[in-house]
């Protein structure tokens, strides 16, 4: 039949194929459109073929392949809808939740000025003590991370540090991190009435009180304040806020000094020494008359430049003030959010793997770990509150700086690094070893930026060395280890 019709289609002249000709001649039945005639089966009592449709074949077609017709459709827009999910870090931003669906379950919260902080407490007297005779040095210790981290960085050494001191271990995230509330100034605001303004959740202000708080918290009335990065100017701000709170401070890889600070104090002194010579090799020409007017004219001089110099430095701070503000506006704006967003998803696992003397150490439960707060309502607009803040700070105005204070610190002080930490050179915290009076500074080899994360045991085993030192003379805070 098919090598009929064949032949005969083969008949036709060009002209038929013309679309009033091929519409209007006659063609045998065998040959129809729209119709498609097979030997399937025979109707035992008519027998009469089946005859089917096209468009029945494709929809038949569809229907086996993912069920019914009506479903395929409502298919496709669900993947299409699965591919343009937004994915920060490989974190899907559509599904975002309040920190408490996000908490562990040794996860607590309490409220400290309207933000509801997460914080997890290692008590070493509910634990089976590993060792058979330890005795309290009578301080607990409280962790601050850095920045960008959370609670989680302190997992690994959490316990460890309970068996050495025999204390209550603490570790909070401070506003903007980890899985504490996410508030905005305006919510903020709200929860406070009268005339009284809010103190910012974001503000250093608020993780040093928040510190203190937490030491109050334990029940005591000092504590160790172990800070990491970012979390060590917490911790020596706390010390300088409140000295009798604080027993003892371990900075881990301080990010406290700028890495060209001492280069620009040795220039500034070098020169004003040159001054000094100057000024004294005049005061040996003073019988010449030459030479004392051209002393009166350079010295009228030096008067006008130092006016001109406070004048621009007045200008300068006016300027320095507008751009602060400025940028401030710039990133609360929805294009600032937007580069924040951006920038985390870009570079957010590229840093943490930095952070790491062996990036390949990096597996998924660390990546989890670091990646999970990106999993809350609000993290992108905290982040850019919290770094709005740090640009408005102005408490330090009226302050000597940071830097110059540090001679002030009194109580023991361990400062512990890595060899190759790639973000605060060991170098950088050699140097404020030596701002530090008395201070202990520790080098761990083969470390990056994390030594309480890459070498825990090298890390407990030197903090437990300095608590020895500093604590094991006394007669009530004996700290002894049996092994």
């Amino acid at each position: 039949m098919l090598v009929g019709v064949f032949q005969r289609s083969l008949s036709f002249s060009p002209a038929d194929f013309s679309h009033k000709s091929f519409k209007d001649r006659k063609i045998s039945s065998t040959f129809q459109p729209n119709i498609v005639r097979f030997p399937s089966k025979f109707d035992p009592e008519t027998k009469k073929i089946a005859i089917v449709e096209p468009s029945q074949l494709v929809s038949a077609s569809a229907s086996s392949v993912g069920g019914s017709s009506a479903d395929y459709p409502e298919q496709l827009l669900d993947a299409q809808k699965k591919k343009k999910r937004k994915l920060i870090a490989g974190i899907d931003q559509d599904e975002l939740l309040d920190p408490a669906n996000l908490a562990d379950p040794d996860s607590c919260f309490c409220e400290f000025n309207g933000v509801q902080i997460h914080h997890k407490v290692y008590n070493v007297e509910s634990k089976a003590s590993e060792t058979l005779e330890t005795k309290k040095i009578g301080f607990p210790m409280i962790l601050l991370h850095g920045f960008g981290a959370s609670v989680f960085s302190w997992n690994r050494v959490m316990k460890p540090l309970a068996d050495v001191t025999g204390s209550k271990i603490l570790a909070f995230d401070r506003p903007a991190f980890g899985l504490t509330s996410r508030l905005s100034l305006s919510e903020i605001s709200a929860s406070f009435k009268g005339d009284a303004r809010p103190l910012n959740p974001y503000s250093m202000a608020f993780s040093v009180l928040a510190t203190l708080y937490f030491i109050g918290f334990l029940g005591a009335e000092k504590a160790i304040l172990v800070g990491h990065s970012a979390g060590s100017l917490v911790a020596v701000n706390a010390y300088l806020e409140a000295p009798e709170r604080v027993a003892a401070l371990i900075l881990v890889a301080p990010a406290l000094l700028a890495p060209r600070a001492v280069h620009k104090v040795e220039k500034n002194k070098l020169e004003r020494d040159n001054w000094t010579e100057d000024d004294s090799s005049s005061t040996n020409s003073l019988g010449n008359p030459l030479i004392q007017f051209l002393n009166t004219v350079s010295k009228f001089a030096k008067m006008i430049v130092q006016a001109i110099l406070g004048m621009v430095k007045g200008m300068t701070d006016v300027l320095n003030s507008l751009y602060k503000r400025f940028f401030s506006a710039f990133l609360r704006s929805t294009l600032g959010v937007m580069l924040v967003r951006i920038i985390i998803d870009k570079f957010g696992i590229a840093a943490v793997r930095n952070a790491w003397y062996n990036p390949n150490q990096v597996d998924e439960h660390v990546l989890t770990g670091y990646t999970k707060p990106l999993r809350t309502k609000g993290w992108d607009r905290a982040l850019v509150e919290y770094t709005a803040a740090m640009l408005a700070d102005t408490s330090s105005e009226s302050k000597p700086p940071l830097t110059k204070r540090l001679h002030e610190i009194s109580c023991p002080v361990l400062i512990v690094t890595g060899d190759t930490d790639r973000l605060v050179p060991s170098w950088n915290s050699k140097r404020l070893s030596r701002a530090i009076p008395g201070s202990q500074f520790e080098v761990i080899k083969h470390c990056g930026h994390l030594p309480h994360e890459e070498k825990v045991d090298e890390f407990v085993s030197i903090v437990q060395r300095f608590l020895q030192r500093a604590f094991g003379d006394a007669e009530e805070q004996n700290l002894q280890v049996v092994v």
